[in-house]
């Protein structure tokens, strides 16, 4: 299939894609809770001749549009549908309508750009002979977990959402890069994201008797210390690898040695065995503390596994950016340390994320999670024409490669 006709199908929704994207940043809800998003999302799908709706698979605001022939391979396209619990600072028309609240991570765009992928493959379906299904997933809650700590990707996953999906592809908004460049990467991609709580417990006492008690606040040097210099000596300098101490907390008063510090922190890594090492070295840190008269209390919660992108996935994307879009400017190297619960997916099938470049050239700083994040919305069309793309090809190709 030309890959002119897709970006001129894409082109053509430019419009409706800007409205859609437009109307979920105005009113933007938070993971779990994102029921006037999902109602939305299924109203738009239920206009598009061809494509069956189903909602609450996993999570209540969940929503999944399926397109099928009834016979052939699967493929899923996801984006994630929730917001931020940020302060919106932009000036714009389409600014958040919901105080508090916040699209600074692009989950508008996402999904504004997967109801133009569905649009697209849906008129598609009806002019060709395609064989096959391509299921749309509006996955709720990439961004916070619940009371079990989880987020949206895990449940859909454990509610059987992507059972009998050969393959899945997803995409991201890129600050760091304009629109007209994508950055993709083979293998560990985005990290796994661990947290970490912990106390350090000493008996406390008056500030003017430090030697009658013990103090949890003179342990915490050297534990920090040994915090700090656990992924510059004990991990491999090849291997990705963060810790970071987000919060300390002691004390009530200048004159009384508090009895504990609390801290937390989030660990992040690549592979599996780094994730354990990880683990492994900040109970050794902070059982420095047993030598000093003190006690200590560790908790680590896993969070997100890290996303690996297949490599045979990404060169099917890669395929299609090139089809589509021969002068597309592409960078090929992870996309750091952040977490993307994405990453569950790409545990369970070949799977495969990229960004796609999206900064405005207005000089202002507008990163990910932060209260001025804005898009350049001539990424739309394209992000649209790259997830159609892609799943076109892998259904006549898998149709191709049975048939001989």
């Amino acid at each position: 299939m030309p890959g002119h006709h897709i970006v001129d199908q894409a082109d053509s929704l430019a419009d409706k894609l800007i409205a859609w994207r437009r109307t979920f940043h105005q009113y933007p809800e938070l993971s779990f809770q994102e029921f006037k998003t999902s109602q939305y999302i299924a109203q738009a799908l239920e206009e598009i001749d061809g494509i069956e709706v189903e909602t609450g698979i996993g999570l209540e605001t969940s929503v999944i549009g399926t397109l099928t022939s009834g016979e052939g391979p699967t493929i899923a396209v996801r984006a994630d549908i929730d917001a931020l619990p940020i302060e919106e600072e932009n000036e714009i028309d389409y600014r958040s309508q919901n105080p508090g609240m916040m699209h600074a991570c692009g989950h508008d765009a996402h999904a504004a750009i997967l109801l133009g992928a569905a649009v697209i493959l849906a008129e598609q379906f009806k002019k060709n002979d395609i064989k096959g299904t391509v299921k749309f997933i509006f996955q709720p809650a990439e961004e916070c977990i619940d009371e079990a700590g989880l987020s949206g990707s895990p449940y859909l996953v454990q509610a059987g959402a992507y059972d009998g999906v050969e393959v899945a592809i997803a995409l991201h908004m890129c600050p760091w890069l304009p629109a007209g460049e994508v950055q993709i990467s083979d293998g560990y991609s985005m990290a796994n994201v661990d947290v970490f709580q912990a106390k350090i417990m000493g008996t406390g006492g008056h500030g003017a008797y430090p030697e009658l008690g013990t103090d949890p606040t003179w342990m915490l040097g050297p534990v920090l210390q040994a915090l700090h210099g656990i992924v510059s000596r004990k991990v491999p300098a090849l291997e990705g690898a963060v810790i970071s101490i987000g919060q300390i907390h002691a004390g009530t008063a200048s004159n009384i040695i508090p009895t504990e510090v609390e801290i937390e922190g989030t660990i992040r890594s690549y592979s599996t065995e780094i994730r354990e090492l990880l683990s492994t070295e900040l109970n050794k840190a902070f059982s420095i503390v047993e030598n000093l008269d003190g006690e200590y209390f560790l908790e680590i919660h896993r969070g997100e596994p890290a996303l690996v992108n297949d490599p045979a996935v990404n060169d099917r994307i890669l395929k299609a950016m090139y089809e589509l879009y021969p002068k597309l400017r592409i960078t090929k190297k992870p996309f750091g340390m952040g977490g993307e619960d994405f990453g569950y997916v790409t545990q369970k099938l070949p799977s495969s994320m990229f960004f796609l470049g999206s900064s405005l050239t207005d000089g202002v700083h507008r990163d990910l999670h932060t209260p001025t994040f804005d898009i350049d919305e001539n990424c739309l069309p394209i992000g649209a024409a790259i997830l159609a793309q892609t799943a076109l090809n892998f259904l006549t190709e898998e149709r191709t490669a049975a048939d001989n």
